[in-house]
């Protein structure tokens, strides 16, 4: 969930028990995952980018490109460039694009907090949920603004707080509330804009204007049934931090709690769980 372009993603455990050729491996497969688990929140974000058949679009924090794909078929006289620290992901992303045909869509390795992007030259910048990883903020969306031409539109997806997503709470509470909370480590906390005053200050001082700030509440997909949705949750890095906090006793016990809770929302076709964003929007100055 990504990353002052994607963090890194801790590695997916259900239907691949055997272990992963590498960290690359792993990351891909969680990335494959995540692109399931947001389906309905990035059916949301889509149309809130209004990207034009014309538009130059920079995707920050793309991932394995789904954004990135939705905004260049959408731009079919335009372009869009993903960009995200990880090459696995990206590897990912190229090949989707190919088997997908779109010519006009592309991707590049850098950290967009500090890459020299070609200045004044994109219409668009879209970031789902790769926006809230910068060590440095400000001068991140500094930087990003110095690539956008005077009136380019910014659309961010970023999470509301831990208190009120429940795909989070779930964990948390499932764990225990004897178990201490994992420090944030820094430029990894997924919730770092949840605070819509703050983000709007944040951007103002970036040299974007005409912020605005929209909730969008979407249930999270964690698998067709409950020992996928059990699997793909504990390959979570947040889960294993709950639970390496714990001894092995408490942690079995974790688990069983953990299991029970997605089992009551297995609707029979999926396993939902609640979630809060906010989209974010704004304009280069």
């Amino acid at each position: 969930m990504n990353r002052s372009s994607a963090a890194t993603l801790p590695p997916g455990v259900e239907a691949w028990r055997r272990p992963a050729r590498s960290a690359a491996d792993r990351q891909v497969r969680h990335a494959d995952r995540m692109a399931d688990e947001l389906r309905r929140l990035g059916a949301r974000f889509r149309v809130a980018t209004e990207v034009g058949r014309r538009d130059r679009v920079l995707d920050i924090g793309c991932g394995i490109g789904d954004s990135t794909r939705d905004a260049g078929r959408t731009a079919v006289a335009g372009s869009a460039l993903g960009v995200d620290v990880s090459a696995s992901v990206l590897e990912r992303a190229r090949h989707l694009t190919e088997q997908a045909g779109l010519r006009n869509v592309s991707y590049l390795q850098a950290d967009a907090q500090i890459h020299r992007f070609p200045p004044e030259h994109f219409d668009v910048c879209v970031s789902r949920f790769g926006a809230m990883f910068f060590t440095d903020s400000i001068a991140a969306f500094t930087n990003i603004g110095h690539a956008l031409r005077p009136g380019a539109r910014l659309v961010l997806m970023v999470w509301q707080s831990r208190d009120r997503n429940e795909w989070y709470n779930l964990v948390r509470e499932a764990i225990g509330a004897d178990v201490p909370e994992p420090a944030s480590r820094v430029g990894e906390a997924p919730f770092a804009l949840a605070d819509p005053a703050a983000t709007t200050a944040m951007l103002a001082a970036a040299g974007f204007v005409d912020v605005g700030v929209t909730e969008v509440c979407e249930p999270v997909y964690y698998g067709p049934d409950t020992d996928a949705a059990y699997d793909f949750v504990t390959s979570m890095g947040y889960t294993q931090e709950f639970l390496a906090t714990a001894d092995a006793q408490s942690a079995e016990r974790s688990r069983r709690r953990l299991r029970v809770a997605l089992a009551d929302r297995d609707t029979g076709n999926g396993v939902y769980v609640g979630s809060r964003a906010w989209i974010i929007t704004g304009r280069s100055g």
